[in-house]
């Protein structure tokens, strides 16, 4: 873990790393109280308070002092933060996956990297430019419109891990963002994709990059999939012809259009449901039926680190009211998600043996996990590398006592209408 550490500090600290991504030639030359690489570091905290006190709490930590410190003023903080790249969090966060997947043991369905596609929408300040940028969603009771930003991410659903990352205008469709993280995609990777993003010329994509597929289909989409579904059969191997519109995707995006051979899965649920699934994997042998019920569950944790998101990092509580500023707060806010999450792992073996004395299965409490993490992230991009082997063991040990239970077959019905948190720039919060 502190090679790691010392290999993304190392890149923050590093002119080239500071070229690409900063705004103009002249920007980050001076020596000042902020360089660049204490900007960066200083974004990754996970900020929610006012710029002012997480300014002042900032160098209460790097100065290793009893109470907060008055060294910069939030007009200095406005104004470097607006010659920053937001891009700098996304190449971030690519060495950080990267690194993780080069260098830690990781979990795999069958041989498979499990990933999961899922698009969400993030309120975002409502403000001229920021409104105009990414748009507004027109309320169907009359309420003034919102603007909203769309957000997708392609994750790791067995190691939590977010392997890539988009906020976007509403405009943009789940299914075209889905494509771009496609492009990330590896031969051992499996993804999973809910029933909105079928399509002909997006499963070629990923055959095309030698990753595997298993999504949920309506019954009504292709001819092949309404027969299957009127037939009763419990699968059946199929040839899905792709449709005029997949065909000039696929031309555009320089793809063959021949016929897809796929597997066509039922699933009856619990619920009197039928769930009808669509996959790459045609082998029934290596790939029985018995497995497909729980492979689609397991795409259920991507859908909770968007709760993540948006309540435990609070990532709708924008920092700033410019388009720029969201960009930068939701790749930041990713980082260090991820940055938690890969820490969070290596307590697997601990977690696992201290659950033998226990009544039930634990796993780690995320939530206390990112709490304990604020802060402590300053603290491991500015120590030196002995400072941070300690810094990392002693979180490790509260993210080993810090855990809970994980009931068995445990099911809650789903709240389709939950009331939005939202927040106020003018009323940050104080503590």
């Amino acid at each position: 873990m502190p090679d790691l550490i010392e290999s993304i500090k190392a890149l923050i600290h590093s002119d080239q790393f500071c070229d690409r991504h900063k705004l103009n030639s002249k920007d980050f030359t001076r020596n000042r109280i902020f360089p660049f690489h204490a900007l960066v570091t200083f974004l990754l905290n996970m900020n929610n308070q006012s710029y002012q006190s997480e300014l002042d709490a900032y160098f209460r930590t790097i100065n290793h002092s009893e109470v907060d410190e008055r060294i910069l003023y939030k007009g200095s903080l406005s104004k470097a933060r607006a010659k920053l790249k937001y891009g700098a969090f996304i190449e971030l966060n690519d060495h950080w996956v990267r690194g993780f997947y080069e260098h830690f043991p990781f979990q795999t369905w069958h041989g498979f990297n499990l990933l999961a596609i899922d698009g969400s929408t993030l309120r975002v300040p409502d403000e001229g430019e920021v409104r105009e940028h990414f748009g507004v969603w027109n309320s169907n009771k009359g309420k003034k419109p919102c603007p909203k930003a769309r957000a997708s991410q392609m994750y790791d659903v067995l190691n939590k891990v977010t392997i890539d990352a988009i906020i976007s205008p509403k405009s943009e469709g789940e299914r075209e963002l889905a494509a771009f993280h496609c492009l990330k995609l590896q031969p051992n990777d499996l993804i999973l994709f809910d029933r909105g993003y079928p399509a002909f010329w997006l499963f070629k994509l990923a055959m095309s990059l030698d990753a595997q597929f298993c999504a949920r289909i309506s019954y009504k989409k292709w001819k092949a999939v309404k027969k299957f579904h009127e037939s009763g059969k419990q699968e059946q191997i199929v040839t899905i012809q792709p449709p005029p519109a997949s065909i000039r995707k696929c031309f555009e995006m320089g793809l063959d259009k021949k016929p897809i051979r796929a597997r066509l899965i039922r699933i009856e649920l619990e619920s009197g449901e039928t769930e009808i699934l669509i996959t790459s994997l045609t082998d029934m042998r290596q790939f029985p039926y018995e497995l497909f019920a729980d492979l689609y569950h397991l795409r259920w944790p991507v859908e909770e680190d968007y709760k993540t998101l948006k309540y435990r990092l609070q990532v709708e509580n924008w920092s700033g009211k410019t388009v720029h500023s969201v960009y930068q707060d939701f790749h930041a806010k990713c980082f260090s998600k991820n940055l938690t999450a890969v820490v969070a792992t290596t307590t697997a073996d601990d977690i696992k043996k201290k659950s033998l004395t226990l009544r039930h299965p634990h796993q780690i409490n995320f939530a206390q996990a990112l709490s304990k993490m604020k802060n402590t992230i300053v603290l491991l991009f500015t120590s030196a590398r002995e400072r941070v082997a300690i810094l990392v063991e002693k979180v490790r040990q509260i993210f080993i006592l810090t855990t809970e239970s994980v009931r068995p077959n445990r099911k809650f019905p789903r709240r389709h209408r939950v009331k939005q948190k939202r927040f106020f720039l003018e009323y940050k919060t104080a503590c």
